[in-house]
């Protein structure tokens, strides 16, 4: 396999943040040159997304003062994602490094894909070139819950029960598809065991010990 990107999936509360770090330090303790990013991106659009995930951008009072649509929000995780790939991932792949993102492609098309037409994101998004391999973290909407509150002071746009569980229905039915490269962790009780999961399937499928 030429290239060695790799894209980290779930709701909000299943833990790809940590897992990120976690499968970062492994590689590189193992001598693997690896870059960690995510999505939203730290670029300029993904700056503007995260601040209207969390209510922080409204339109200006003269265009009606509300918060910005579900289609604006997906056409900017689109434009971001392509930035992105194109100033962060690209280069990085070309200097033959791994590269985590922590949320890419899958993410519009399950959380987007919740709110708007699913052809519709998946049109959208169709000049994102697709990672080599896709880490699903699969976890209970309550258990995931949980973990937010216990961890944040504030939930974004998506951070809503029957929201997160229409989005865990969209991965899983996305996941179902043949020939996608990507891998369903099943929920485990401890972080470790779930990195543990991860490890095994990396090793597995590019030949690490």
């Amino acid at each position: 396999m030429g290239t060695r990107f790799l894209a980290l999936e779930g709701i909000d509360g299943a833990g790809t943040t940590t897992q990120s770090r976690l499968l970062h330090d492994w590689l590189a303790a193992r001598g693997q040159p690896v870059l960690t990013t995510r999505e939203p991106s730290d670029g300029p659009i993904g700056t503007v997304l995260r601040h209207a995930m969390g209510g922080r951008v409204r339109l200006p009072e003269v265009a009606g003062g509300g918060f910005l649509t579900s289609e604006t929000i997906a056409l900017l995780f689109a434009a971001d994602r392509l930035d992105h790939y194109e100033s962060e991932i690209r280069p990085a792949l070309a200097k033959g490094l791994w590269v985590i993102s922590d949320r890419y492609l899958d993410s519009s098309l399950a959380y987007q894909g919740s709110m708007l037409s699913p052809d519709w994101v998946e049109t959208i998004n169709r000049f994102a070139p697709p990672p080599d391999l896709t880490l699903y973290l699969d976890v209970d909407v309550d258990v995931a819950l949980g973990r937010i509150s216990s961890t944040r002071t504030g939930t974004d746009l998506f951070e809503k029960r029957d929201v997160l569980v229409r989005v865990r229905e969209n991965y899983l039915r996305l996941y179902e598809q043949p020939d996608r490269p990507v891998r369903v962790i099943a929920p485990l009780p401890s972080v470790k065991e779930t990195f543990q999961a991860m490890v095994d399937i990396v090793s597995g499928m590019f030949d690490l010990s």
